[in-house]
């Protein structure tokens, strides 16, 4: 595959056209107002899961609406006194999966919580336990269109809600670290790091790679791959809806979230990344608010990205940070 987006020093140069919705912060203010008024009630229990070196908790807290969202808690074996935090979210299609899935950070010697995905863990991994109990309007096979009648309905809405509040409920165990805590997340988790770190204001880094849900003008335009792809296929059915569907997805676009990202952050790229393109990336990267930021670029890579190269990266990186 060949590259096919804008050359590499124009991409650290280009800004998206994308617009923020003047009752962006309003949106997100009261949809963050809703789910806080219902309890937390973040519950630990322990797994056994035939691990020695660490422990585990099955976890279970209240995301958008009340719902109940699933989540693991992974601990160091040893800890008895509070650990930097990482929370980690999940890409597209994907769940939480099984405990031993997730053990590069807490052997680290940090905590590790990662968020299922509400309606996901169906198409890759180990699956999921976390249902999405809201309907919708007629939406096209998938996640992106499910209630993009209006951004008070869209999927995202939920998601994003969802993952404000683990950060809370993970940050709520007595053995993590809420001043040393980092989202990160890769694809549709590299997106949903992007929210959480425009939503929550004290973080202490974020590590978005290769992320979705950047760039919506360019991205459903630009590519034909899937997941953007499902926007397109919607409209070519509701057709003449596209002003409408654009006004819904700006309420969730990365770019508006960078743009108030207020911790330092590292992302990743890929130029040959036909899923996430690298334009609609750098659009997010470029924007990012705090002025401690970086972006490793990966110049012959696909939507893998960096894979084992950026875990590495990344654990070079947190050092800084927590």
């Amino acid at each position: 595959m060949a590259l096919f987006d804008l050359p590499l020093d124009e991409l650290r140069e280009y800004r998206s056209a994308s617009t923020a919705p003047d009752d962006f912060d309003a949106f997100w203010s009261r949809t963050l107002g809703e789910a806080r008024a219902h309890d937390l009630d973040a519950r630990f229990e322990p797994v056994d899961t035939g691990l020695s070196t660490v422990r585990v908790f099955d976890v279970t807290f209240a995301g958008f609406g009340g719902h109940p969202v699933k989540g693991w808690l992974t601990l160091p074996a040893d800890a008895d006194a509070p650990l930097p935090l990482v929370v980690e979210f999940i890409g597209y299609g994907g769940g939480r999966g099984l405990p031993h899935e997730h053990l590069l950070w807490a052997s680290t010697g940090r905590a590790h919580f990662v968020m299922d995905t509400r309606g996901q863990g169906s198409a890759w991994g180990a699956g999921g336990g976390t249902p999405d109990p809201v309907g919708g309007a007629p939406a096209y096979p998938g996640f992106m269109t499910r209630g993009i009648d209006a951004p008070e309905n869209h999927y995202y809405r939920r998601v994003f809600t969802d993952a404000v509040r683990a950060v809370e409920a993970a940050r709520s165990h007595p053995l993590t670290d809420a001043s040393r805590t980092v989202a990160v997340g890769a694809s549709q988790g590299g997106g949903i790091s992007l929210a959480v770190g425009g939503l929550v204001p004290d973080l202490a880094g974020v590590a978005p790679d290769v992320p979705f849900l950047c760039d919506f003008p360019r991205a459903t335009t630009l590519t034909d791959r899937h997941p953007y792809r499902e926007v397109g296929l919607y409209l070519k059915t509701h057709r003449g809806r596209s002003e409408d569907v654009l006004r819904t997805l700006s309420y969730f676009d990365g770019v508006h979230f960078a743009a108030r990202g207020r911790a330092p952050a590292l992302f990743s790229a890929a130029l040959e990344d036909q899923t996430c393109p690298p334009s609609t990336v750098f659009g997010a990267f470029n924007a990012w608010a705090h002025e401690d930021k970086a972006i490793e670029v990966y110049d012959f890579n696909d939507h893998e990205g960096g894979g084992p190269f950026q875990e590495a990266a990344k654990l070079r990186w947190m050092r800084s940070y927590i």
